[in-house]
């Protein structure tokens, strides 16, 4: 099985970008777009000069819990930037929203509470509304994860949306909004306690 196929195995048909988009990103922009894979991981990200993009992190079932995933992880904050990511909500019938959410807050990622972030699929039409985590190796902000959000967006997601997809995503100003008021800390109950 090819890296493209095991992505598109584990992440829902609204969450992949087509295998000829990633393809041109990592063809065209190779100087930011990246991919790592091995027998049982496949890492694409993003790597600016002031932060990194996780655009998909798979980790076998097989490997689970044998500490690959904390492995690549810390390999990219050994880069020194803040990290930034798209999770789904919590989905209490899909037990693997809860166990990336439990990883994540093990791994000392925030979730940018006062982000909104929801976009068309153009696979299938439909709205998806995603949370925004982040981790930072200073002290960087939502702000600041916001506005690596809004980059990422413009020149990685929706790079040749319509050669790619017959169809243009939505502006950004319509997909992310920084918000004034908080919302509920989907990290919160996987959090320790600080002693």
């Amino acid at each position: 099985m090819n890296w493209y196929e095991k992505l598109s195995e584990y992440f829902p048909i609204e969450e992949m970008k087509s295998k000829e988009h990633m393809d041109a990103l990592l063809n065209d922009k190779k100087n930011v777009y990246m991919k790592e894979e091995g027998p049982h991981h496949v890492l694409m990200y993003v790597e600016t000069e002031t932060f990194v993009f996780v655009d998909y992190l798979f980790v076998s079932s097989a490997s689970r819990g044998a500490g690959l995933g904390r492995k690549l992880l810390t390999s990219l904050k050994e880069k020194g930037k803040p990290i930034i990511l798209e999770v789904e909500p919590v989905d209490y019938e899909d037990t693997d929203t809860e166990k990336r959410l439990k990883f994540y807050a093990r791994e000392q990622f925030h979730h940018a509470q006062r982000i909104g972030y929801c976009r068309r699929s153009l696979a299938t039409g439909e709205p998806t509304e995603m949370e925004i985590l982040f981790w930072s190796p200073s002290d960087a902000d939502e702000q600041s994860a916001y506005e690596a959000m809004k980059q990422t967006y413009e020149e990685i997601h929706t790079y040749k949306d319509e050669t790619f997809y017959g169809d243009q995503y939505e502006p950004t100003d319509k997909v992310l909004v920084f918000q004034t008021k908080r919302k509920k800390n989907i990290l919160a109950s996987y959090t320790p306690a600080l002693t």
